[in-house]
């Protein structure tokens, strides 16, 4: 019997460069109003958001991937040809094939990387990240590109009280390569498929194509179910990664949790205890929900701001869809 060759991967993973993009026009709350009966005081108080960022015809999910993904590779030093690999989060691009990670990976000029897309909602960007850390270490590629994009405006019913404020669009992208010491630590990660209808489009596209309903198809969510699912159960899986990766609470620098909702933010702080020395991302309030894109959004603005730096240890933790999810600990690039 033929023996298999063992791969030969790096020892470890780790960030290397992170670029965002988010669209040109910003959409303050007064332009949600003039569609539902509320007000801008009960939009910041319930999520913390003033303002989001809309895209127009030119800002396709492709375009905004690469915007993000041109300012990733240089900030990790390296060329497109270098990239082994290019992995999207996204529930927003609608064609059902190609990937769209395959137009991302021509147009960027990278030598044939492998290119797939995956829908894992708001815990992509993790759940990508997990996928590029085990193929460099594992040997098929040296440089991963991992982005999260979304135009969830596409996918909002802005009549819709309970969610039309909430979805922004935007890109973050990352480089993951190699390292030789540890940068990314265990992802604890995992689904509640019980709980999928908290968080669900309104109805198939089969059913808007076959005229059931006349209305596009839109992400709808059961909101006070899934502030309690995030702030309760989210909590524990985030202690869990900090064990994981072997360190405390109090040996963070950075949280930057999915920002979803400002509230959900300060829940889960105050239940990990987190000292006040540890910067956290509330990038929600200007770029609102942008679901796979808003860690990496979230890291690049912190670091493009200075409120943090490279070398810091961060806790990163997406939620969403499904409902899934997924947490680890990072070093910055």
């Amino acid at each position: 019997m033929a023996k298999i060759k063992p791969s030969k991967g790096a020892p470890y993973a780790r960030i290397l460069g992170v670029g965002g993009y988010r669209p040109t026009r910003v959409v303050p709350n007064e332009v949600i109003l003039e569609t539902i009966d509320s007000s801008d005081e009960w939009i910041r108080s319930r999520s913390g958001i003033e303002t989001r960022h809309w895209a127009n015809d030119e800002e396709t999910v492709a375009a905004m991937s690469i915007e993000a993904s041109g300012k990733a590779i240089a900030d990790a030093g390296i060329s497109a040809g270098q990239i082994g690999g290019v992995i999207v989060s996204t529930v927003s691009h609608f064609k059902q094939t190609p990937a769209v990670a395959t137009e991302i990976a021509d147009k960027l000029g990278t030598a044939k990387a492998a290119a797939f897309d995956i829908s894992a909602g708001c815990a992509g960007f993790g759940y990508g990240l997990t996928l590029a850390k085990g193929m460099i270490v594992e040997g098929s590629a040296e440089y991963v590109l991992v982005i999260g994009v979304e135009r969830l405006s596409d996918l909002t019913d802005l009549e819709d009280r309970a969610t039309a404020f909430l979805f922004g669009d935007g890109a973050g992208a990352v480089v993951v390569g190699p390292a030789q010491e540890p940068a990314i630590g265990p992802t604890v990660w995992g689904s509640e498929g019980d709980k999928s209808e908290t968080i669900k489009q309104t109805v198939p596209w089969t059913d808007y194509r076959s005229g059931e309903v006349a209305k596009f198809p839109a992400i709808t969510q059961e909101g006070q179910a899934v502030f309690r699912w995030a702030v309760f159960e989210m909590a524990k899986v985030a202690k869990e990664a900090l064990d994981a990766a072997g360190i405390s609470a109090e040996d963070l620098d950075v949280f930057i949790p999915h920002q979803a909702n400002e509230r959900i933010i300060d829940s889960m702080v105050k239940t990990l205890k987190l000292p006040e020395s540890v910067t956290v991302a509330r990038d929600v309030r200007t770029t609102g929900n942008t679901s796979a894109a808003s860690i990496p959004l979230a890291m690049e603005r912190l670091l493009a701001t200075g409120e943090a730096k490279s070398g810091d240890t961060a806790l990163v933790i997406g939620f969403g869809a499904g409902l899934v999810y997924a947490a680890t600990v990072v070093t910055l690039p």
